[in-house]
């Protein structure tokens, strides 16, 4: 059941970061410089993601959403903290232009969306521990086990899997 948790947990953040990055998109569409494609495929990207591990398990993605929480990680620490000259924080002060939003209307306050950019710096720490944790857990290792154990009943009061028998007897390809 811890493996079903860390999965929740791990397609939790990839919508929320997802979420999050649409919005400061879309929040501040005309001060990004360029990168509003980049942002709308990364989401597109944790979103693709996010339905693979829910729906498949594939665990061969987890290693991918550390790497790109890593690289989410620095952006937002370098925009939110003003670490390459100007942040969200400063827009607020004189001089400085209020964003637009997508469709030209009044985007975010700088306030927001600066703090919408540094919330996104647990997120993807808290992402790239419970990828690592879920890589971790095999997911996709099978464990072989005889037929009769298989066919046995199992703990929940069920029995395993079908031996390939038919209702008069006969097993069929399966037996031979």
């Amino acid at each position: 059941m811890a493996s079903h948790a860390v999965k929740a947990i791990v397609v939790l953040l990839l919508v929320i970061s997802a979420g999050v990055m649409l919005t400061v998109a879309i929040g501040g569409w005309s001060e990004l410089q360029g990168l509003q494609p980049i942002d709308f495929i990364w989401a597109f990207a944790y979103l693709v993601m996010a339905f693979y591990i829910w729906q498949r398990w594939a665990r061969g993605l987890l290693p991918i959403c550390a790497g790109l929480g890593v690289l989410l990680l620095m952006d937002s620490l370098v925009a939110g903290a003003g670490l390459s000259g100007t942040s969200w924080f400063t827009r607020t002060d004189f001089g400085y232009a209020h964003a637009r939003a997508l469709f030209g209307g009044p985007g975010l306050g700088g306030d927001t969306l600066g703090t919408l950019t540094l919330l996104l710096a647990p997120i993807q720490i808290l992402l790239i521990f419970f990828s690592m944790r879920g890589f971790q857990q095999a997911w996709n290792v099978e464990i072989e086990v005889p037929m009769e154990e298989a066919e046995g009943p199992r703990s929940d009061g069920e029995r395993g899997i079908t031996s390939g028998r038919s209702a008069d007897g006969d097993r069929g390809s399966l037996g031979q």
